[in-house]
């Protein structure tokens, strides 16, 4: 299988730096159609939306912005980034990302996760405490789903069970359900044994700081008896793609830190980084992929020599990056990063073949 690279929003509202102007919900939204227009244009393979429930984001229901992208596009992998499986029903989101591969003729993927933000479970009337549980059941009757139908799921105790029922659409093949996974070793295992591919989230910290999740990931799926075809595996992190290094660089950074403080604020009130440790996460050591084209080449080819990965995904203008920046830097990966990574990865696989 080809070495797949791709980008991702969260459709965040961010003040512009310069101006301080809001963007309004629908210019937001126009502008992640234009991305994902460029991305396919580009020759990327994946466009990814996540979902979050708060007013600085505008991507509440990822499903039906990847519905209208699959009208305005013909080839590229459409993605949830993540579906908050945990305060979602199974059977709803079953429905809605059969209903997107119909639409796109099926490039429909589902990337599923307890979510990282929490505002979603009062929302929807889940108690935090069954965090976990509640991901590990709905999973499970997910899987059931895509398996059979009609269905017969009654493995659960905090959601209702399945006779016989008949879910619709199906969708046009095998949808694909991956695993998002922040580095939690219960999840990769988990992940591992349920056979199904695994998305890492590497937000921040050295460049090998997921290894022992790939690890046990992959010594799960093998205890598991699940073959190397099942065991494919993301890496998706923080990026921008520049004319040059220090360009890159100066670029991305204003705009990542206000994300993180202002989009970011569950995960730490006032999260700050200084410059010099956004440096030293650029650089070939750190998690960013921050720099000039062959600087990007370079790390890309370093997470795939560590990780083993077939699969990358970059979340893209993170605290809102102008739209001129953003497209600049969604094409100069897929017209100038991505061919010289196939390239270079196929060329290592021949030769070990």
């Amino acid at each position: 299988m080809a070495f797949e690279i791709g980008v991702l929003t969260f459709g965040e509202l961010t003040s512009d730096l310069s101006t301080g102007a809001m963007p309004s919900p629908a210019e937001r939204m126009m502008q992640t159609l234009e991305q994902a227009r460029v991305a396919e244009q580009s020759g990327l393979d994946v466009f990814g939306v996540g979902e979050h429930h708060r007013s600085d984001f505008v991507a509440s229901a990822p499903q039906m912005i990847l519905s209208a992208i699959a009208t305005q596009t013909s080839r590229i992998h459409l993605t949830s980034g993540v579906t908050v499986l945990s305060s979602d029903d199974p059977v709803r989101v079953f429905e809605n990302f059969a209903t997107l591969d119909l639409l796109s003729g099926g490039r429909a993927e589902i990337i599923a996760g307890r979510g990282s933000y929490t505002e979603s479970f009062p929302l929807f009337g889940y108690d935090l405490a069954d965090y976990s549980d509640l991901f590990r059941e709905k999973l499970d009757a997910l899987l059931a789903i895509r398996a059979n139908n009609p269905v017969t799921w009654n493995e659960g105790t905090l959601r209702a069970p399945l006779i016989n029922a008949d879910v619709a659409p199906r969708p046009i093949g095998d949808l694909p359900i991956w695993v998002g996974v922040g580095g939690t070793p219960a999840s990769a295992i988990r992940t591992g044994q349920l056979g199904l591919p695994m998305a890492l989230a590497l937000l921040l910290g050295p460049i090998t700081g997921m290894q022992q999740a790939a690890a046990l990931y992959r010594q799960a799926a093998e205890a598991s008896g699940h073959g190397l075809e099942s065991q494919r595996m993301s890496i998706n992190l923080h990026g921008y793609v520049g004319d040059t290094s220090q360009g890159a660089r100066d670029t991305m950074y204003p705009y990542f830190a206000r994300g993180m403080q202002e989009n970011n604020h569950q995960r730490g009130e006032g999260f700050t980084i200084p410059r010099n440790a956004f440096d030293a996460q650029a650089s070939a050591g750190g998690a960013l992929l921050a720099g000039s084209v062959n600087e990007v080449i370079d790390k890309i080819l370093a997470y795939h020599d560590i990780y083993g990965i077939d699969r990358i995904i970059v979340q893209m203008g993170f605290g809102g990056l102008p739209q001129p920046e953003h497209l600049r830097a969604i094409e100069l990966l897929g017209t100038e990063v991505a061919p010289v990574v196939r390239r270079e990865i196929a060329s290592r696989e021949e030769v070990a073949a």
